[in-house]
């Protein structure tokens, strides 16, 4: 299918399909994909630099999320004390929400320093918080241990609360919209710097940080987040085997882990096909959500550098292997661009290739990017909008046009990334700067 030589006219009302007509001289233009602001590194080929390892830099202490219970038991054999006092610590950490030393008086007193010392080396401070939604919607900086800073958003829907978490420290993907990766990839996060934005979301929930504190009581459990999106900075599948410790954690009851639904948890990725064939075989019945923003591989190409890797329809087989082992809808999320990836033939061409695959597999999101004014990447206009969700719900394709949240503090899709105030921001936190 060729966006040179196709249109479409309006959906009719019956809100059928129609053919596609020869394009006329005032259809909608094709607007090419380009960093704005900064440069995308590239190789001797002229094509984006790829990251998919983490550069070898030091890695956090051990601390006790990234043990199993069995491995906290064995740690605290060596230290002394019977095992038992494994599982204390763990709930103190995994269900009450707390590290400090001084809360846990179930401890013996005199141990209470060396045993947080021993677990709870220091992972994420906090470098500020920005609210905004009535208080509903929560961004943080977090300073890693070696000065890295990360971002993650905390956010109230009717019914469930959902944490956006980052899985690595910056993105080596390379790809021009979003924020993230400008700076490239530093390094990957562990399990327990993964885990740890719960633990500490949750603690802030406990606390009032999200819209105060609701009422318990009548059967009514205290609220704490019960949804995970993987969509913060990184791209989880470059990180794998931390993310799926981080994971199992997660779902491991209390008080190994959080005693989370591994169907509220969602792993994105913009495309790492043997990465999710490794993750099907996990038979960890996740949410997929696979970052597609085009059908074609001629504008995937410029738009996810990782398409000249692995190709629209491997990426697509792979996501469909997905579902077929494990039963779960695979999400499609697809950032509606104006003028770039919004055209209706798009749509008719994502539900031909995800339809040809089978039916009921596949829900799509399309997300209406964040707006700046004058640039190439600005979201679709509304009617745009509407005509290419139609298309796709006329083909069979569930469709649902997602929320984003946090716009207004550079806390949505794409928008992650630490500025040179954040950076200022953590120096003083740290300590070491003066202002």
């Amino acid at each position: 299918m060729d966006p040179n030589k196709l249109n479409h006219a309006n959906l009719p009302e019956s809100g059928k399909l129609i053919r596609t007509r020869p394009r006329s001289a005032d259809a909608r233009p094709q607007t090419r994909p380009r960093a704005e602001g900064w440069t995308q590194l590239t190789g001797a080929d002229g094509r984006p630099q790829l990251q998919f390892a983490s550069p070898r830099v030091k890695q956090p202490p051990t601390h006790l999320a990234d043990m199993t219970l069995a491995e906290r038991e064995a740690k605290i054999v060596e230290l002394g004390l019977p095992k038992f006092r494994a599982k204390q610590l763990s709930q103190h950490y995994f269900e009450r929400y707390t590290s400090d030393p001084a809360h846990m008086t179930n401890l013996p007193k005199d141990r209470r320093d060396d045993l947080s010392e021993a677990f709870f080396p220091p992972l994420l401070s906090e470098v500020k918080r920005l609210v905004t939604d009535d208080g509903n919607t929560v961004k943080f900086l977090w300073r890693l241990f070696d000065g890295a800073l990360v971002e993650s958003v905390l956010m109230r829907y009717p019914g469930r609360i959902t944490l956006c978490v980052s899985s690595q420290c910056g993105c080596g993907m390379n790809c021009p919209f979003c924020a993230t990766g400008q700076a490239g990839l530093t390094r990957n996060m562990s399990p327990a710097e993964i885990l740890d934005q719960i633990v500490q979301a949750n603690r802030v929930i406990a606390e009032g940080g999200l819209g105060g504190v609701r009422e318990i009581g009548n059967g009514t459990e205290a609220e704490r987040v019960n949804n995970i999106v993987f969509m913060g900075m990184g791209e989880p599948l470059a990180n794998y085997k931390r993310v799926m410790t981080a994971v199992r954690r997660m779902v491991a009851p209390a008080p190994e882990g959080l005693g989370m639904s591994a169907r509220g948890i969602t792993v994105s990725t913009v495309g790492l096909a043997p990465a999710i064939r490794k993750l099907t075989d996990e038979e960890i019945p996740v949410t997929f959500a696979l970052s597609l923003h085009a059908p074609d591989d001629e504008l995937r190409d410029e738009l996810i550098p990782v398409n000249s890797r692995w190709k629209i329809d491997e990426v697509l087989d792979a996501a469909r292997g997905y579902f077929e082992r494990t039963g779960r809808r695979v999400s499609i999320e697809y950032a509606l661009i104006k003028d770039m990836n919004d055209h209706a033939w798009r749509a008719e061409l994502l539900a031909e290739k995800l339809n040809a695959r089978g039916r009921g597999w596949v829900h799509v999101n399309p997300i209406p990017l964040n707006p700046t004014p004058g640039s190439v990447w600005t979201r679709s206009e509304p009617s745009v909008t509407r005509e290419f969700v139609d298309r796709l719900n006329a083909a069979g394709i569930p469709t649902t046009l997602r929320d984003t949240r946090g716009k207004e503090i550079d806390g949505a899709c794409g928008q992650l990334v630490a500025t040179e105030q954040d950076r200022i921001d953590a120096a003083r936190l740290a300590g070491s700067l003066t202002i």
